[in-house]
């Protein structure tokens, strides 16, 4: 099984959008500072995660929501899963 999630930055709010096999040590990866392009805007909290059967298919949603980025897709996408609004 494999996940498509969305972080937040607790630093800055910015979205990170990624893909993985295990959800909960690629955010304490990311927590820790062990991704290059994420290092410096930890904590992250999980707001959005979908399963996939298949890697071909998470790397084809993770692309899919990295172009609906700072779109309106995006923010519903988000809206649905929190309870918080996006600025």
């Amino acid at each position: 099984m494999f996940f498509v999630y969305v972080l937040q930055s607790q630093k800055d709010q910015r979205y990170y959008v990624g893909y993985t096999k295990d959800i909960e040590r690629r955010i304490k990866d990311h927590n820790r500072g062990k991704s290059k392009s994420v290092r410096n805007r930890g904590p992250f909290q999980l707001i959005y995660n979908e399963p996939f059967a298949t890697r071909v298919d998470a790397v084809n949603r993770e692309k899919q929501i990295k172009r609906y980025k700072g779109g309106e897709a995006f923010r519903k996408l988000i809206q649905q899963n929190t309870s918080d609004p996006i600025v």
